[in-house]
């Protein structure tokens, strides 16, 4: 019998407190990506913020897909969480200065931080909750994916760049591609657990937003065009989470807790698909919070970008979600994805609450046709 199939943990558990508090920390470290791509909004501020993005959301996908195949209250998981907590959390300290003085000090605890999340996953195989073999995979990329990270701290400029793209890339590659086979054996899925904490971390980045909308109206004359444009910026917000969570989140938990091969669906459809959607989401994030601080002046391309584009990001993610569960395609998601892309293309000199105002209405329409075709219909 594979060490997967006597995984004793039940599929109907849930987040422990643990785990909450460990969420706390990568709320910080999303502030600090948002922080990174605000001050450089440009394409190379938007690929290098990107890719601390990816490091960020890799380090705590992991140790979700760890956290999974222990106990909620195992000894061996509070010790690693609350260790990695301190490292991830001075990780995110660095990030705002990743590509300058600091990119050691992110190198290393990050190092730290993923070097812990393979000792959890060797106690859940020692345990007979999680296949070593599988484990065993994937620990040789994170090795040489983590070297290139160090090497690369110690450079500068597009050198850093580089080795850099190459550790995500190879850490990525592991599991999904090179390591592909063996991971279907990894460990029997929580289904309940597992669909919970992606979500979450969806919930804290619509959070981020919400406080990226605060901040750009902080310390400006609450008139009544900010006013307005801090409410449609809200509701948009509001109209992202509805699209997650109407419906489709429940339903997503329960093609996963039927799949034929939970693992590999679980890790394409979470661990992989929901970057986009996280991406996108800080992307709107910087995006509106600019727009909103100069909501009186004229647009400019960048923040016009950011929203459209991040909003479109993320809904290209959903239907990729969605694609990879259930097989079927969002049609209302890609045209609502391609109108974003050129209201963008065509907003060039559009005052800010104008955009706001029809990117707000584009997504309540979004969600009304939805909610309609997703209704049971009643029989004849």
């Amino acid at each position: 019998m594979p060490a997967a199939e006597a995984h004793a943990t039940s599929t109907e558990r849930r987040t422990s407190p643990i785990e909450l508090l460990w969420d706390l920390v990568f709320v910080f470290a999303i502030t600090q990506v948002t922080t990174l791509l605000s001050r450089d909004l440009d394409w190379l501020g938007l690929g290098r913020s990107m890719l601390v993005l990816a490091l960020v959301w890799w380090a705590w996908s992991a140790f979700v897909w760890a956290a999974n195949a222990e106990e909620g209250e195992a000894p061996a998981l509070r010790l690693i969480l609350l260790v990695a907590m301190v490292l991830i959390f001075i990780a995110g300290l660095a990030i705002p200065r990743a590509f300058g003085g600091e990119a050691t000090l992110l190198a290393a605890t990050y190092v730290g931080v993923r070097a812990l999340h393979l000792v959890l996953y060797a106690d859940a195989s020692r345990r007979g909750n999680a296949s070593w073999s599988a484990i065993a995979g994937f620990a040789l990329t994170v090795a040489i994916g983590m070297a290139l990270l160090v090497v690369g701290s110690l450079l500068s400029g597009w050198q850093r760049d580089v080795l850099w793209a190459a550790a995500v890339t190879i850490d990525y590659a592991g599991p999904g591609w090179l390591t592909r086979a063996r991971l279907r054996g990894l460990q029997q899925v929580a289904v309940a657990h597992f669909a919970e904490r992606y979500g979450l971390f969806v919930i804290i980045c619509l959070g981020e937003s919400v406080v990226a909308i605060g901040l750009g109206a902080s310390g400006r004359s609450l008139s009544a065009q900010l006013v307005a444009a801090v409410a449609l910026g809200i509701l948009i917000t509001a109209g992202l989470w509805w699209t997650y969570f109407e419906r489709f989140a429940a339903a997503a938990e329960e093609r996963l807790r039927q799949h034929a091969d939970p693992v590999l669906a679980a890790s394409d459809a979470y661990s992989y698909l929901h970057l986009l959607l996280v991406a996108g989401i800080i992307i709107f994030a910087v995006g509106v919070k600019l727009l909103i601080a100069h909501v009186s002046e004229p647009l400019s391309d960048a923040p016009r970008l950011a929203l459209c584009g991040g909003i479109a990001l993320y809904l290209l993610g959903h239907a990729a979600f969605r694609l990879r569960l259930s097989g079927s395609v969002n049609v209302e998601k890609l045209a609502a994805a391609a109108t974003l892309l050129v209201l963008y293309a065509l907003g060039a000199g559009m005052p800010a609450l104008w955009l706001l105002s029809v990117v707000t209405a584009m997504l309540a329409a979004l969600c009304i046709v939805e909610t309609m075709l997703d209704r049971p219909h009643p029989p004849g």
